[in-house]
């Protein structure tokens, strides 16, 4: 009598994504040769911010958040080097592959997720020429501008008050009207990957 073949599934997962680059970027051990900052700009452009909970014809991007919060950066640390606003551009470049998932879900899901979040990180400030780990001050500093443009976001585009915004997030950090125009008007996917790429190769010439 001949055993039956078994049904059981393979037990190795895949944990790389492919890239319209065709790289294979591995999640658990990233390596910097892999990433293409063409992938990044793509993927950030057509990720969605506040789970798409936003108000505009377009969702508001995870890339055109980041633009913001570079351009809080300037705002509030005008003399900072080259380097570290590219740094500020990128801080959330991690979720061209992993999504944009809002704190509140984070705070559920706990370290795990942080972990991959930091190693991927790691690997895109190696391949752009930035310290794997930023020192604690220039960390600091792009937190407050990240907080700066919640702020904004939350209160332009989200649906929150003033009063619970600035519990939340902090001040409004100041832009000006004409930029606060430009950077919260929901931009299609087009815009914000060309913008992104734009002010990259600015950063990173």
């Amino acid at each position: 009598m001949t055993a039956a073949r078994s049904s059981a599934p393979e037990t190795s997962l895949r944990v790389w994504q492919r890239m319209l680059s065709g790289r294979r970027l591995d999640l658990l051990d990233p390596s910097p040769l892999d990433i293409e900052i063409a992938d990044i700009a793509h993927g950030l452009a057509r990720v969605a911010r506040w789970n798409g909970q936003t108000n505009g014809a377009h969702i508001f991007s995870v890339a055109q958040h980041t633009l913001l919060v570079e351009a809080v950066m300037r705002e509030q640390v005008p003399r900072i080097d080259l380097r570290f606003r590219l740094a500020a551009l990128l801080h959330d470049a991690p979720e061209y592959v992993i999504g944009d998932m809002i704190s509140p879900f984070k705070a559920v899901l706990g370290g795990n997720y942080k972990a991959v979040e930091n190693r991927l990180l790691s690997a895109i400030h190696i391949r752009f020429g930035l310290p794997a780990v930023l020192p604690d001050e220039i960390t600091r500093q792009i937190k407050a501008a990240d907080r700066g443009a919640a702020y904004l976001e939350a209160t332009r585009l989200a649906g929150f008050a003033q009063a619970e915004a600035k519990r939340l997030f902090g001040r409004d950090p100041g832009l000006s009207t004409a930029t606060q125009q430009d950077y919260l008007t929901p931009w299609t996917a087009a815009k914000a990957e060309k913008r992104f790429l734009t002010r990259f190769k600015t950063l990173h010439p």
